[in-house]
């Protein structure tokens, strides 16, 4: 062998075997306030908003809601909507459209309620960096505030949005768990020999009587993992030596929203409704909103009183009430009903959108 295959069959005791690659119990230091670190930790501790940070409802605190009129659609609009529905669908005729004989246009009260709890959620968890000699904001600066006293600026309303930033005087160094702190680990393939056994000729140099071109009858190859050094450079503080560890703090703001239309006709999908909009009459914002009461359409108050306690029981536990808004919507529904060559038809028209939705229509031929 020459000078440069007799090191890579050297072995340093002197590298360490690759450790964990995240802090085991124990290594990292106690902030106040916060969760100690375990290790193997999947679920990043959450900490639910002081008293202080959750507002209540005042008790027999109602909404009242103003009336609202039905608005209608013209047979000129319900002709306008059915040709551009028609228009639509390539198979269709647009002549039954044109000269179909309207018999009745009936008005339905469709009413949408929504409710929207804007939230934020605090999480932590532990992270750590390759130290190379950056600026340390440690204990000695200060003691670290409380997950829910630590400033995050409030993105705009109803928006979601996740922000992470490390906490305050919470960053402190330490040697790298992984490498004990020498920057190179003990390569895993060749367990630091720098050389493998060759897998053509099983290590005896020799294949069918002859050398191993493989391995040139030394029947050690190099390590391909490690380049014949026996070692790498540790994958976790990058060579460093050393880890900056700080508690990195994730704050989440979420609109929850929740939405209900009565099923009141059998013969449309409601599904339908969630692609169009309608004429929001009432809009009710606040931290808190209350239950409504007094409106025509009695289902609208229950489901109003169920969501919001639920909303409150279900998000104030865990998260930060920011925000409510409880919204109603008149969503215009015609049902259109009409003659053609002696046979009766209907559709619907739904929407501000005009659109329409129909289980028959006249004719599929391409008829112009």
């Amino acid at each position: 062998m020459d000078g440069k295959d007799e090191e890579l069959g050297a072995f340093d005791p002197s590298i360490p075997e690759q450790g964990p690659s995240t802090p085991p119990a124990g290594w990292l230091d106690h902030v106040h306030g916060y969760r100690p670190h375990k290790a193997g930790e999947e679920d990043a501790p959450l900490y639910p908003p002081p008293p202080a940070y959750s507002p209540r409802p005042e008790l027999n605190r109602n909404t009242l809601v103003p009336n609202i009129k039905v608005p209608t659609v013209s047979e000129e609009v319900a002709r306008d909507a059915l040709l551009r529905f028609v228009a639509s669908k390539w198979t269709y005729s647009t002549k039954p459209a044109r000269e179909l004989t309207f018999r009745e246009l009936r008005s339905s009260t469709v009413y949408r309620y929504r409710l929207e709890t804007y939230t934020e959620t605090r999480t932590s968890a532990w992270q750590f960096e390759p130290y190379n000699g950056q600026t340390v904001d440690g204990p000695q600066s200060g003691t670290s505030p409380p997950p829910w006293d630590v400033p995050v600026p409030v993105p705009q309303r109803y928006s979601d949005v996740v922000e992470q930033v490390r906490v305050p005087h919470s960053s402190f160094v330490k040697m790298c768990h992984q490498c004990r702190g020498c920057g190179r680990t003990r390569c895993v393939g060749c367990g630091g020999r720098g050389q493998k056994r060759c897998t053509f000729c099983h290590g005896h140099g020799r294949s069918r009587k002859k050398t191993c071109t493989s391995c040139h009858g030394r029947g050690r190859r190099r390590c391909s993992s490690c380049s014949g050094r026996g070692f790498k450079t540790c994958a976790v503080c990058h060579g460093s030596q050393n880890l900056l560890h700080f508690i990195q703090l994730t704050v989440t703001w979420k609109n929850n929203l929740e939405e209900f239309i009565p099923d009141r006709q059998p013969d449309f999908p409601d599904r339908k409704f969630d692609k169009v909009t309608g004429d929001p009459f009432f809009i009710d914002e606040n931290v808190l909103v209350y239950p409504i009461q007094g409106f025509p359409d009695q289902e609208i108050c229950d489901v109003s009183t169920r969501l919001i306690n639920e909303h409150l029981n279900r998000f104030s536990c865990t998260s930060r009430i920011l925000q409510q808004r409880q919204t109603i919507e008149l969503v215009p529904l015609t049902h259109a009903f009409y003659s053609y060559s002696g046979k009766d038809y209907s559709f619907f028209v739904y929407g501000t959108e005009n659109r329409v939705f129909t289980s028959k229509y006249p004719s599929t031929c391409a008829i112009l």
